[in-house]
């Protein structure tokens, strides 16, 4: 589980909140697979509105450029993201994210490896309404500043807790690694911020910082399926 801090600027969260507000919103069960739908409990933004698709794209694009997260995920296809908004007792029960996804409009589907919740509201506008993860290590609890973004297993078990005031707008999408392989990924992740932090420092001889970037790599290159 990796927080990517300050993913849009506030004045991006602005614009972004003034464009949904003034959408119409449809019935989120409508975009849930399987047993998911038994337990979701949310509207969505209409994926076709010219608007929405605007504001996916932008945020396609802030994805790519940020260092962090394409560590973190290495993606190879990433789906449109999708904007929700959570009202009073709305909330989505335990379930994990289909493994397949068709991207709409296409006839390409992606493996989904690592969910992203980016949150769009600060969190003292709305009680209740976190993201819950199941991890190893027991349930993890997110609720983070509007902007910023959680990265997470797709395979994990999660919900959103009901929302009990005000309410949650979030965007959420899906992407399938180059790495599928979840404990090389990591590996991967944490061996690249290592190197970042070395280079920031500039205390590390350049010789040895091109060694390890030779193995980070390398080791893309045995494992990435492109």
């Amino acid at each position: 589980m990796v927080v990517i801090e300050n993913l849009l600027a506030p004045q991006e969260v602005a614009r972004f909140r003034e464009v949904l507000l003034s959408l119409p919103w449809a019935d989120g069960k409508g975009t849930a697979m399987g047993m998911a739908a038994d337990v979701k409990n949310n509207h969505q933004a209409d994926p076709a509105n010219p608007g929405v698709q605007q504001l996916a794209n932008q945020l396609l694009a802030r994805m790519g450029e940020t260092p962090r997260l394409v560590s973190a995920a290495l993606p190879h296809r990433i789906f449109p993201p999708v904007f929700n908004r959570y009202g009073e007792t709305e909330e989505y029960g335990w379930h994990v994210d289909g493994a397949i996804m068709r991207i709409p409009g296409s006839a390409e589907v992606l493996r989904s490896d690592m969910s992203m919740t980016l949150f769009l509201n600060e969190p003292d506008e709305y009680a209740g309404g976190e993201l819950v993860i199941a991890t190893e290590f027991g349930e993890q609890r997110v609720k983070l500043a509007a902007g910023s973004a959680v990265v997470y297993p797709s395979s994990s078990l999660h919900k959103v807790t009901a929302v009990t005031a005000g309410q949650r707008i979030a965007a959420i999408t899906w992407m399938q690694s180059m790495v599928a392989d979840g404990a090389m990924r990591q590996t991967l992740f944490e061996l690249d911020q290592s190197i970042q932090t070395l280079l920031r420092q500039g205390q590390v001889d350049r010789a040895e910082l091109d060694r390890l970037h030779h193995i980070y790599h390398n080791l893309i290159r045995q494992c990435a399926a492109v």
